[in-house]
């Protein structure tokens, strides 16, 4: 008798208006999401406020066939964007319909937004005290609407436990590569993203986004020093280093990198260092030493703090929860590949 929990359910709101490449995001990313035996672990499914026709932003409307009733039986709600939003836009207030719908949502079901999305999310209350993001373009208004939220318009989506937003339209597939990753790991994640031919974690965040003058044509890109800090990561690394790698002066080099990756060099590696230590912990059992060591912070301390303020949880913690049984049998002392697969580590000096 086959014992595997029911697939995690997540039902997507479809509203007037609404954006076919958002709405389709989640059915894309979690619709590809495998357990070890192939096996599917979401069943995503679409709701409108009524079953039948839904406009959107195109040249042409979908067919939704459940109604509101459905929120009722997720385990995740999506809520894309749309340009129809009427007072939840302009007033921050739900419509009666929407509100209706809304209260069909059990407590303790986890919440998503995808760009503007997050206005049904603020206008029903449920942003009030806490971390959100929204598309740049919107982020001054949203605020100004919401003044109960805490607004970081920098970032390509936040993470606030069983509430979680994004910013503009492909920063949803951020998000839900994310959620995947947190509920089963970097592998399962990775492959989704593999399938769907898109970066499993993207850098920076809007910053990198927002329209800025064009830079002088004479300045190069930062891409082959990235590429060689990645090579890298292991080893102490200084900025006059980078620079060199472009043939900038350190001025220039820090400028130019900000613009590029939206996030300062300092950032940018550290940030990379986590990632490394992400797949270091999921699939691998070196020793917490050698994993700070690998991942370039130095010492299990230096690893700790770092984890501690990116992730929200210890080292131990995170691989206790993201180290399950399918990741064992992985190569235990190789350093792995940014797509998952094992290479020799590198000097640990």
């Amino acid at each position: 008798m086959d014992s595997q929990p029911a697939p995690h359910r997540v039902v997507v709101l479809a509203l007037s208006g609404l954006l076919p490449f958002e709405l389709g995001i989640p059915h894309r990313i979690f619709g590809r999401a495998k357990d070890p035996a192939g096996r599917p672990l979401y069943t995503i499914l679409t709701c409108g406020l009524a079953p039948g026709p839904v406009s959107t932003d195109a040249d042409f409307a979908i067919h939704v066939e459940h109604g509101p009733e459905l929120l009722a039986t997720a385990d995740t709600v999506v809520v894309p964007a749309s340009y129809e939003l009427g007072p939840v836009h302009e007033h921050g207030r739900l419509t009666g319909e929407l509100a209706a719908a809304l209260a069909h949502i059990r407590p303790g079901t986890r919440l998503v937004s995808i760009c503007t999305g997050g206005y049904v999310l603020a206008a029903a209350g449920f942003l009030d005290g806490r971390r959100a993001t929204t598309h740049w373009a919107s982020a001054e208004h949203f605020q100004r609407l919401f003044p109960a939220v805490r607004v970081d318009p920098d970032v390509l989506y936040t993470d606030d436990g069983d509430v979680l937003t994004s910013a503009g339209v492909a920063a949803g597939i951020d998000l839900c590569l994310h959620i995947v990753r947190r509920d089963h790991g970097a592998a399962v994640a990775n492959e989704a993203a593999r399938r769907t031919v898109v970066p499993p974690h993207r850098e920076g965040g809007q910053a990198q986004f927002v329209a800025r003058p064009v830079p002088e044509p004479q300045l190069a890109s930062t891409t082959a020093a990235r590429a060689w800090v990645l090579d890298r990561l292991h080893e102490p690394l200084r900025l006059t280093d980078l620079a060199r790698q472009e043939s900038m002066s350190v001025r220039t080099f820090t400028r130019r990198f900000r613009e590029e990756a939206g996030v300062s060099p300092g950032q940018w590696i550290t940030g990379q260092r986590v990632e490394r230590a992400r797949r270091l912990l999921e699939q691998t059992e070196l020793p917490m030493e050698r994993v700070a060591r690998e991942a370039g912070f130095g010492t299990a301390q230096s690893l700790r703090k770092h984890v501690q303020a990116a992730l929200g949880v210890s080292p131990t913690a995170y691989r206790r929860t993201f180290r399950t049984a399918g990741d064992t049998g992985r190569a235990g002392s190789g350093t792995p590949s940014s797509d998952g697969s094992s290479v020799p580590v590198g000097s640990a000096s």
